[in-house]
């Protein structure tokens, strides 16, 4: 294992002082992302998709979220981009061909010598920046592969100490959130900054470490909500729902009687876990040592779960990017599965401009990067809808890589007064997009057959129409017969339709 000297003060200070070159790079690359803007001096961009969690991930799942962010070889579209993506193990061939194949109007071979392929080959559970790390030879191969420093950035999924570390050692700044601001994307540090920029929000405590604290909490969310049904536990670092744990209150003493606190902690190992491996002594553990909360559980008729991404720019700028319907799943439905493009419009636009609150805080504070909020909205009985935030994600999430796609192949860009998505020629486009297209019967398929299904049932993504599926995530699908896809229409009905035939073409293809 490497020895991390994250923490030193001198590694600290020459992080600012590589971050400091993020300002001019950005006027060169700034707007690049929308396709429209020529690039006209040299960049190298590094892409390193590690992803930190407290889950044990097996190695074809590891490297389809690795694999996730390969929508960033559309900016080989720029002539004078050199990309250099790292993953565990080597990506097989067919799907970068297939990446490259997208790019309208790019000669396949220039691209093909601007892009480099980094593997330490290693298919271990551990996160791919400890491969990086312990691994000085390939270090120095990816620092020779940059011809000129202060041209280069780095390009995380998420960020931790070990991917501002991997800044210094490759001595290039990185565009993402400095991980001294990582509490701010804890669920205690969300809540905080909500009540801070005054953002409505479920009520509920934060800062919890142990099952008295769940119980004293709890007991006084009653006190102040007697008619509070089910509330949810949230580890602080929990990602996609895989940390909420559900509470029924149901049948437990009234709130404020003797009875109540012992009632309480004696219920508190049947909370309702969204993973199934997850075990109550685990949960309790994870919780002591890195803290959590309790929040009460929206209840409704009708309820939404929208969220607004944005990025605040190394010039301090707050851009407001895109807003998704969330599509979840799981027991209790707290698992991110999913998500439409644009969120409805009754709310999108109110949403977002909530979110501006936080981003605005955040930049303050000297945060760049992308970010997102997720929302539970609520119908109202005049037709309206009330948004609560739940939730910021401080790095790059499962909404990124088909809005970028979207954006990428289209050079559009999201109005956010009117929630719809235009491309360069003015047309409306939508989406609806998944990780996690599941079934035992896809493992008798490989990449090769995903496409020959793609084009025989004429769901390709055309650049004429600029509609159709583009795949991610599919060079396990043989291993888990999983994969993700984005289907682009022109409307959410479009999109839908087109989603629907392509799973439908899946299940014919393998017989169910």
């Amino acid at each position: 294992m490497s020895t991390s000297t994250t923490h030193t003060p001198d590694l600290l200070q020459k992080f600012d002082q590589l971050q400091a070159r993020l300002v001019p790079l950005w006027e060169q690359i700034g707007r690049s992302d929308l396709g429209s803007q020529q690039i006209e001096e040299a960049n190298t961009v590094v892409v390193v998709p590690s992803l930190t969690v407290d889950m044990r991930l097996d190695t074809p799942t590891q490297q389809g979220y690795e694999e996730r962010m390969l929508f960033m070889l559309f900016l080989l579209r720029q002539p004078q981009i050199r990309l250099i993506y790292v993953t565990s193990i080597p990506i097989p061939p067919e799907v970068i061909d297939y990446y490259l194949a997208l790019m309208p109007g790019v000669a396949i071979g220039s691209a093909r010598r601007r892009l480099f392929l980094v593997s330490p080959q290693d298919g271990s559970e551990r996160p791919l920046l400890e491969k990086l790390l312990e691994r000085p030879k390939l270090l120095a191969h990816i620092r020779g592969l940059i011809p000129e420093k202060d041209k280069a950035h780095l390009v995380p999924f998420m960020t931790t100490d070990l991917e501002r570390e991997l800044a210094v050692q490759l001595d290039i700044p990185m565009y993402a959130a400095d991980p001294r601001y990582f509490a701010f994307g804890t669920k205690s540090g969300c809540r905080r900054l909500f009540a801070e920029v005054e953002l409505p929000h479920p009520l509920g405590e934060e800062n919890l470490k142990s099952a008295d604290d769940l119980v004293g909490a709890i007991a006084r969310m009653r006190a102040a909500r007697p008619a509070m049904r089910k509330v949810i536990v949230k580890l602080n670092e929990g990602v996609s729902g895989y940390g909420n744990a559900q509470f029924d209150l149901a049948g437990l003493p009234a709130a404020g009687e003797a009875a109540e606190r012992e009632a309480i902690l004696a219920r508190l190992p049947e909370l309702s876990f969204e993973l199934k491996t997850v075990t109550y002594d685990w949960y309790m553990q994870e919780l002591a040592e890195k803290g959590g909360i309790v929040e009460e559980m929206i209840l409704a008729d009708e309820i939404a779960s929208p969220s607004a991404q944005m990025r605040i720019t190394p010039l301090g700028e707050v851009e407001l990017l895109s807003t998704h319907d969330q599509m979840l799943g799981g027991p209790t439905g707290q698992i991110y599965l999913g998500a439409r493009f644009p969120a409805k419009p009754e709310y999108g636009p109110k949403i977002m401009r909530e979110a501006e609150k936080v981003g605005k805080r955040l930049a303050a504070e000297g945060v760049v990067g992308r970010f997102a909020l997720d929302f539970i909205a609520v119908r109202l009985p005049d037709g309206g809808w009330d948004p609560y935030a739940i939730e910021i994600n401080l790095r790059k999430g499962g909404t990124t890589h088909p809005f970028l796609t979207l954006q990428y192949l289209t050079g559009g860009r999201y109005d956010t007064d009117s929630g719809v998505f235009r491309t360069a020629l003015g047309a409306p486009k939508a989406y609806v997009a998944t990780d996690t297209l599941k079934d035992h019967a896809y493992q008798m398929l490989t990449p090769a057959d995903l496409f020959d299904i793609v084009s025989r049932h004429r769901l390709h993504y055309d650049h004429i129409s600029q509609t159709g599926v583009v795949l991610h995530m599919f060079s396990a699908v043989a291993s888990l017969g999983k994969l993700g896809f984005t289907a682009i229409g022109d409307s959410p009905e479009h999109a839908e339709e087109i989603y629907q035939r392509f799973i439908e073409a899946l299940d014919r293809a393998t017989g169910r």
